[in-house]
């Protein structure tokens, strides 16, 4: 068993302590203020955000219904909010794309309302939210499932409407699983890479998010390859540390009995 942990810290460890080794911190300084980097890191943070947003958005109604619900075609319904976690993310894009591109199935549609999202940092949005909604959805379901189910009960004998007690009984009781699910949502949006520069593409400052920048640079300067990288690590492990529930709250439980 020593052995086993052993390998797997030696798996993934080794790699992110040769990238720290990697970079001086004088290289750090001079390289972080690039406007290659910086410009990279702006559209991430602005595009993971939003997609973040629009999961929860849209997420949480699932969730919820996910949770407390039975109705037919619930498992297809699940396996389609869990496909994206198994998807590979060029296949994901292409799909975006045969979607929602300009010859796609709601294409045309979209035209008519003025918007364009292949190729465009909308675009980059709806394959980041594509990609991350499974990971809000699965965590939030399990948290809304593990609210002892007493206090709905409760609050219905006070005639509250379930509108309410969703939104002052339910949502405060399962919120760390909603803000883990958050979080790794966030986060996935951010390392996105397959779905986004196959459906939205890569230009400069309107579609080349931080992963992509990572994969241009490495091919032009490698150093800025490896300062945007740690960048991305950097928040990985600030957002795993602050939220270290977020690993375990990915699996629907059921209800506790209220008995």
């Amino acid at each position: 068993m020593a052995l086993a942990i052993a390998a797997l810290a030696f798996l993934l460890g080794l790699p992110l302590v040769a990238m720290v080794l990697d970079a001086s911190p004088s290289m750090l300084f001079d390289r972080v203020r690039d406007p290659q980097v910086l410009g990279a890191l702006r559209l991430s943070i602005m595009t993971s955000t939003a997609a973040t947003g629009l999961v929860i958005v849209i997420g949480l109604p699932a969730a919820y219904v996910l949770a407390t619900r039975r109705f037919p075609g619930k498992r297809a319904f699940e396996v389609l909010i869990q496909l994206p976690m198994v998807l590979p993310p060029t296949v994901a894009g292409f799909a975006l794309l045969l979607a929602f591109g300009r010859a796609g199935l709601a294409g045309g549609v979209l035209e008519v309302f003025g918007l364009t999202l292949p190729f465009s940092t909308l675009g980059v949005v709806v394959a980041q939210a594509f990609m991350a909604a499974p990971f809000f959805v699965a965590p939030a379901r399990a948290g809304i499932a593990a609210v002892d189910t007493r206090y709905r009960d409760a609050a219905a004998t006070l005639r509250a409407s379930e509108g309410y007690t969703f939104v002052h009984v339910t949502l405060p009781l399962a919120l760390p699983s909603l803000a883990a699910g958050t979080a790794m949502a966030w986060a996935r949006a951010l390392g996105e890479f397959g779905a986004t520069i196959t459906f939205a593409g890569n230009l400069p400052d309107v579609t080349r998010t931080m992963p992509l920048a990572v994969y241009i640079a490495l091919q032009q300067d490698p150093e800025v390859a490896v300062v945007m990288s740690l960048l991305l690590i950097a928040v990985a492990i600030a957002l795993l540390a602050a939220f270290p529930f977020a690993t375990i709250a990915t699996t629907p439980r059921p209800p506790r009995a209220a008995g």
